[in-house]
C-alpha cells in the first residue's frame, strides 16, 4: 500500500495511512506528521521567530557576563558570533528532517532512540527548557516588580511582593502556552517589531547621552596572555553554544511547518548569528553608557529601567513581558510539552504538558541561576551543553549518515515497528550517548584533560557522531533499493504533475539496531 507521498522534497502520509494509525498509542493530533496544507511557514516566519527569541534579556546579559569574566567588548562579540555560527550547523541539519517529514522532535527521536527510548532525549530537552522557562519568567517578574515599586513605593514594604509577582507572571506564561504552538507564528509577528523598536530606542538613547564609546567599550582585555584568554574563551564558547543547543534539538517542532527547505534554511542562517551579535553589541554599548551616566555598570535592563520616569518604566516592563512570553512559548514550552505528550500520547494533551513544564521551571530555581554569571554561563549552560551535544550528534548521524534522509513515517507510530528496535530501545543510541557524555566529563577530574570539559558540547557531539555511525554501520542496507516496506510516490509539481518516480523499500525490524 502507498503510505507516503513526496512532493517537492516534502513527505506526507496518505489519508489511508493516517487513518490506519489513529488508534495507535504513539499517535495524537499534536505528534502526527503535518499535512501538505500545514506546511505554511515562509522564510519571514522563521525570521520573526528567531528575532523574537533572540531579542531577550538572557542574550543581552550574556555579552555583559563575558565582559565581567575578563573579555573586552570585541572578544565578547567574537565569542557570541562564533558560538552561534557553530550551533547553527546542527539547527539546519535537524531542521531538514522536520521539514521533509513534518514530524515533531519527540517523533524524530523515536527514529534513533526507539519508540520508548525516545523519552531519554526528549526528557533531557524538557529539563533544560524548564530551566530557561523559569529564567525568563524570573526576568519578567523583576521587571514587573520594579514597575510596581516605582508607581507604588509602599509595594516594596510588603515582604512577599516579588513572590506574588512571580507566581502571577508564571501563571500568565503557562496559560498563554496552553493555547498551543499554532499561536507562536502570530505572537512572533507581533512581538518582533515591538521588541526591535525598543532595542533600537535604547541604543539611540545611549548614543545621545554620552560622548564616545564609554569605559567598557574602551577597556582592554584583562587577560595577560593568550593562554589566559583561551582558558576562559572555550568554556564561554560552550556556554554560548548551549544557549541555543536546546533549539538545535527540537527545531523540527518549527521546521515541520516550513513551505520548503530553501526559505527555511536561508532565513535561519542569516537571522540567528546576526541578531544575536547585533543585540549583544547593543547590550555592551548601553551597559558602557550606564558607567558614564550612573557611575556603575548596570548589567540588567531592569536596573536601568529604575532610573527612568514612571511612564518609560511601564513601557520597558511591557516590552520585557512581551519578549519573555515570546521566547517562553516558542523556545521553552513547546518541546517539554510535547515530551510530556510523548510519555502518554493517548491521555496527555499539549495543555497538560504546558502545566508540567511550568512546574519543572519552579523546581529549577531560576532565582539561583540568575544570581551571578558564574552559575549562569559555566554551571547551567556549560553543564547541559555536555549532555545535549551527544544527543545532537546521534540525531545528525542517524538521519544524515545512517539513513541518508530516508525513513518510513508509519513505522514511527507503530509500537512493534522497525523503530521499536529491542523492547522500544535502540541500544546503540544509549551507548553513543554514554560515551559522548563520559569522555568530556573526564576533563572535570583530570586537569590535563580539562580542554575536554571546556569544549564539552562540541567534543560530545563529534564523539557521538563517530560512535553511533560505527555501531549502526550494519544498517547501511537500509539505503538499498527494494529494502523498505514503505512505498514512496515522488510527485514532480514543477512539471506536469506526473509521478516522477516510485521508491520501493523493504527492511525487516530485526535487521535494525
Amino acid at each position: 500500500m502507498k503510505t507516503q507521498v513526496e512532493r517537492d522534497g516534502i513527505v506526507t502520509l496518505t489519508s489511508e495511512a493516517a487513518d490506519s494509525l489513529k488508534d495507535s498509542h504513539l499517535w495524537n493530533d499534536d505528534l502526527r506528521p503535518t499535512t501538505q496544507a500545514e506546511h505554511s511557514w515562509g522564510g519571514i516566519n522563521f525570521v520573526t521567530l528567531w528575532i523574537g527569541m533572540c531579542l531577550v534579556i538572557p542574550s543581552y546579559t550574556m555579552a555583559s557576563g563575558l565582559i565581567a569574566l575578563g573579555m573586552n567588548w570585541w572578544q565578547a562579540l567574537l565569542t557570541i558570533f562564533l558560538g552561534n555560527c557553530i550551533v547553527l550547523i546542527p539547527i539546519l541539519l535537524n531542521s531538514h528532517a522536520g521539514t521533509k517529514f513534518g514530524i515533531p522532535y519527540p517523533v524524530f527521536a523515536r527514529l534513533w532512540f526507539g519508540s520508548r527510548g525516545a523519552h531519554i532525549p526528549t526528557v533531557a530537552r524538557a529539563i533544560v527548557a524548564a530551566g530557561w522557562f523559569g529564567i525568563n519568567t524570573w526576568i519578567g517578574t523583576t521587571s514587573i516588580d520594579a514597575l510596581l515599586m516605582k508607581i507604588f513605593p509602599a509595594w516594596q514594604n510588603f515582604g512577599l511582593h516579588t513572590a506574588i509577582v512571580f507566581i502571577l507572571f508564571w501563571a500568565l506564561n503557562v496559560v498563554v502556552g496552553m493555547r498551543g504552538p499554532e499561536g507562536i507564528k502570530w505572537l512572533a509577528m507581533i512581538a518582533t517589531p515591538i521588541v526591535g523598536i525598543a532595542s533600537a530606542a535604547l541604543f539611540i538613547w545611549a548614543v545621545a547621552h554620552i560622548d564616545g564609546l564609554g569605559p567598557i567599550m574602551t577597556a582592554p582585555s584583562k587577560f595577560r596572555s593568550t593562554g589566559q584568554f583561551l582558558a576562559t574563551f572555550f568554556p564561554a564558547l560552550t556556554g554560548v553554544i548551549a544557549f541555543w543547543a536546546t533549539l538545535a534539538l527540537n527545531i523540527p517542532d518549527f521546521a515541520r511547518q516550513a513551505k520548503n527547505h530553501k526559505s527555511m534554511m536561508v532565513a535561519q542562517a542569516v537571522t540567528l548569528p546576526l541578531t544575536m551579535t547585533i543585540f549583544s553589541f547593543i547590550g555592551i554599548f548601553v551597559t558602557s553608557a550606564t558607567v558614564v551616566l550612573y557611575g556603575q555598570a548596570l548589567w540588567q535592563p531592569v536596573d536601568l529601567l529604575s532610573h527612568f520616569p514612571t511612564f518609560i518604566v511601564f513601557l520597558g516592563a511591557v516590552v520585557i513581558v512581551i519578549s519573555s512570553l515570546t521566547i517562553n512559548v516558542g523556545a521553552n514550552l513547546v518541546a517539554p510539552a510535547r515530551a510530556a505528550e510523548n510519555l502518554w500520547p493517548r491521555h496527555i494533551t499539549f495543555a497538560i504538558g504546558a502545566v508540567i513544564t511550568g512546574l519543572f521551571a519552579l523546581v529549577m530555581q531560576p532565582w539561583y541561576l540568575m544570581a551571578n554569571f558564574q552559575n549562569y554561563i559555566f554551571g547551567f549552560l556549560g553543564g547541559y551543553g555536555a549532555l545535549l551535544g551527544p544527543i545532537d550528534g546521534i540525531a545528525i548521524a542517524d538521519y544524515w549518515i545512517v539513513r541518508r534522509r530516508h525513513l518510513a513515517l508509519t513505522e514511527l507510530y507503530t509500537g512493534n515497528g522497525r523503530y521499536s528496535y529491542s523492547s522500544g530501545f535502540n541500544k546503540n543510541s544509549v551507548y553513543a550517548l554514554i560515551v559522548g557524555i563520559v569522555v568530556p566529563l573526564l576533563g572535570l577530574f583530570i586537569p590535563a584533560l580539562k580542554f575536554l570539559w571546556d569544549n564539552a558540547w562540541t567534543i560530545g557531539l563529534l564523539i557521538a557522531v563517530g560512535v553511533y555511525s560505527y555501531l549502526m554501520r550494519s544498517n547501511a542496507s537500509l539505503l538499498k533499493d527494494g529494502e523498505y516496506e514503505e512505498m514512496t510516490v515522488i510527485v514532480n509539481d514543477a512539471g506536469s504533475g506526473k509521478h516522477a518516480a516510485v521508491n520501493m523499500a523493504n527492511q525487516s525490524p530485526e535487521n535494525i539496531g
